[in-house]
């Protein structure tokens, strides 16, 4: 494969890094065997993310899961030149192609579940099938402009990332997280999902200056392959209205809601996050 182990930046023994067309290296983490799914991690995230798929569904596929360009453990010498999600769809089609892997079984949260909406759009030729658990971004709906982001919302941005620019970095943290999903779900959180969080917590404002794409049903239609919607019966409404329109919009799409979960499903519902995945997939 067309990468290589970089003692100086590893944090376990199983991540590695691929250099792909653009010079960028791109951190990523391989476990098991057989047909190649791939995960893309949401705001705060990197492959860490994605710890309890892949050390379940590894047993059947060769489980790949990145941190996108800014994101935690990125090489500094090698940032992409922009952070934006154009970049990192770009960028995750380099790197599929890199590691010649397309087309794979393409997994998305959030605004990764946007980046891999997009690749599958622009890609096809990459992407085997889709699961995209509560995408990110804005609907657009016959022929409207895209819903305006609420000012209470915005506000709530502007103070996370005040917060964190004044090195206030958990009380900006908690206060986005509990935002997207469900009120004290940071302090329930995990150590590890914190430090997770706390090592990306620069990439949050630059994020809110890069705010997401419309999904709309014209650019629905151009998604060919078998799509999965999963939402969390508990995540906030915007999430919920994404998956129940892109369920209809996109021609070879199911959409499965997991009982009394919120936006970070995967994470507090792992064992049907993942027999979900692996009966779409398999199916």
């Amino acid at each position: 494969m067309n990468a290589r182990i970089d003692p100086s930046l590893i944090a376990t023994p199983e991540l590695y890094f691929a250099t792909i067309a653009s010079g960028q290296r791109v951190p990523y983490a391989v476990h098991g065997t057989g047909e190649p799914l791939v995960f893309v991690h949401g705001s705060l995230c990197d492959y860490r993310y994605w710890d309890g798929q892949v050390k379940a569904l590894s047993k059947g596929f060769l489980c790949v899961s990145v941190s996108l360009g800014h994101y935690w453990p990125s090489d500094e010498d090698c940032f992409p030149a922009e952070f934006s999600w154009k970049a990192h769809v770009r960028e995750m089609a380099e790197f599929i192609a890199a590691m010649n892997l397309g087309p794979v079984h393409l997994v998305g949260h959030s605004r990764g579940g946007c980046v891999a909406y997009h690749l599958a759009r622009e890609y096809p030729e990459l992407v085997k099938s889709l699961v995209l658990a509560d995408p990110g971004g804005p609907l657009q709906i016959d022929g409207m402009p895209p819903a305006a982001m609420p000012a209470a919302t915005i506000a709530l941005r502007e103070e996370a990332a005040a917060l964190i620019g004044q090195g206030q970095t958990e009380t900006g943290l908690e206060l986005f997280i509990d935002s997207v999903s469900l009120p004290g779900v940071w302090r329930r959180s995990s150590q590890a999902f914190r430090t997770m969080a706390i090592d990306n917590a620069a990439t949050l404002p630059m994020q809110f200056r890069d705010p997401l794409p419309a999904y709309d049903q014209a650019g629905a239609r151009e998604v060919k392959c078998a799509t999965l919607l999963l939402e969390g019966a508990k995540s906030p409404r915007m999430y919920r209205d994404n998956s129940g329109r892109l369920v209809e919009w996109i021609a070879r799409a199911r959409k499965h809601m997991i009982e009394g979960a919120s936006h970070g499903m995967n994470v507090t519902h792992p064992a049907t996050f993942n027999r979900l995945i692996a009966e779409f997939v398999n199916g």
